[in-house]
């Protein structure tokens, strides 16, 4: 899913009292309601879900395919692109298909990128029994015969060799799957998947498409997520959408609907605001707010660390001379070496105040980033620990020891 896609997704399936606060840090107060989420995620018994296989993806997609099939009558290529273009939503796709009149069907399949099965172009048809001996193609400008010459239902032709390295292009450089279109110039008609296998003769390049296809496929299905866990192929599928703990055969738990560590009571979307304010920039500007000031001559930045108030610029292009509290040139300050004599009351009041809020928002963030660090780096070590007591224990059976018999002493090993 796009990021727009997983905002909408997760707004969606988020459930929680949230209050509204100040601007900045206060936007992370919030109100849960603890009992009900917690109570929600552990009770699995209405949650029944399925972890998948690479292989029983590919079969699911198929059985969606044959039951649309089984309605539309049309080819299954056809059928394909049709649900891709509709997120794999069957009920979406019929309910568009059978709404309208025959110009409805004919912007249906216009909007998917597919030529109408039921209008089929004669120039193509007829293409096919007025061909001359040999053809152009218009992609290396070659004179070939037409046993060397393809196309798609469009009518547009060129060369095999072109179209191989046309479609290894798009899928190995370029990553796309469902989506290659004509190689023609300004034709937007796809290339189905049995087009591409029959097209592509290397079989690490149909591989990489398939995975590409399958990918798409998971991702564009609301019913359907990747395990997050590193290096697994296993995806979670559920009964309906919803912010819910699930556990893939990997072992790793997360959440269905952010694909983020398990996080109750906290809602997905606030775990995504306080992640990307871990991960981002935003508090170093606020250090950096709070404890340093630009030299008012060259904007250079400067930490004052102890001694008077009385500055000068370590720029050596600049060495101005200024005064730290009013930022002014030090030459009318005189013998005020610790107090600064050009006073505003208003003026001082409120630069006082920006930079205690700054100060308080930092500590205040500090504070709760400590102790988030301090959790991630004690679940890391619990997984570590996990793997090397269940490692010990496997070795242990081997040895003709019960499983009763080998936890104590593996633990006890590390």
């Amino acid at each position: 899913m796009d990021s727009d896609n997983d905002n909408d997704f997760m707004d969606n399936v988020d459930s929680g009292n949230v209050s509204s606060g100040d601007d900045g840090d206060d936007d992370f107060a919030m109100e849960v309601d603890m009992p009900s989420t917690t109570e929600r995620s552990l009770d699995a018994d209405d949650y029944q879900y399925k972890v998948l296989t690479t292989d029983e993806i590919v079969q699911h997609q198929r059985e969606i395919i044959d039951e649309v099939n089984r309605v539309l009558k049309l080819s299954t290529p056809t059928i394909r692109i049709l649900l891709n273009h509709f997120k794999w939503d069957k009920e979406k796709l019929l309910e568009k298909y059978f709404d309208g009149s025959d110009d409805n069907i004919e912007e249906f399949f216009k909007c998917a990128h597919v030529i109408n099965p039921f209008n089929k172009p004669a120039e193509a048809v007829q293409q096919k029994t007025t061909r001359s001996q040999c053809e152009d193609c218009e992609i290396c400008f070659s004179l070939l015969p037409p046993d060397s010459m393809t196309g798609l239902e469009c009518g547009h032709r060129f060369c095999l060799a072109c179209w191989r390295e046309y479609l290894t292009t798009k899928i190995v450089t370029e990553g796309l799957g469902q989506t290659i279109s004509c190689a023609a110039h300004g034709c937007d008609i796809l290339v189905d998947d049995v087009t591409v296998t029959k097209l592509v003769p290397d079989a690490r390049v149909k591989v990489k498409y398939q995975q590409l296809i399958t990918n798409s496929f998971v991702e564009c299905n609301q019913l359907l997520r990747w395990c997050p866990s590193v290096d697994c192929t296993y995806a979670v599928k559920v009964p309906y959408a919803e912010c819910r703990c699930v556990r893939c055969k990997c072992s790793h738990v997360f959440c269905f609907a952010c694909g983020e560590n398990w996080h109750d009571p906290v809602q997905c979307r606030w775990l995504k605001k306080w992640i990307k304010k871990c991960d981002d920039d935003s508090e170093t500007s606020n250090w950096i707010a709070a404890n340093t000031k630009e030299c008012p001559r060259c904007s250079v930045t400067i930490e004052k660390d102890g001694g008077c108030n009385h500055m000068v610029c370590k720029n050596q292009n600049c060495k101005h001379d200024f005064c730290w509290v009013c930022l002014g040139s030090w030459e009318p300050h005189g013998s005020s070496w610790y107090n600064c004599n050009r006073y505003d009351e208003d003026e001082a009041k409120a630069a006082r105040d920006a930079q205690e809020k700054l100060r308080s928002s930092l500590a205040r963030y500090l504070h709760y980033y400590n102790r988030y660090m301090n959790h991630m780096q004690s679940m890391k070590f619990e997984n570590k620990l996990y793997a090397s007591v269940k490692q010990k224990m496997e070795e242990m059976q081997q040895h003709n020891m019960s499983w009763i018999e080998a936890s104590p002493q593996a633990f006890n090993s590390m």
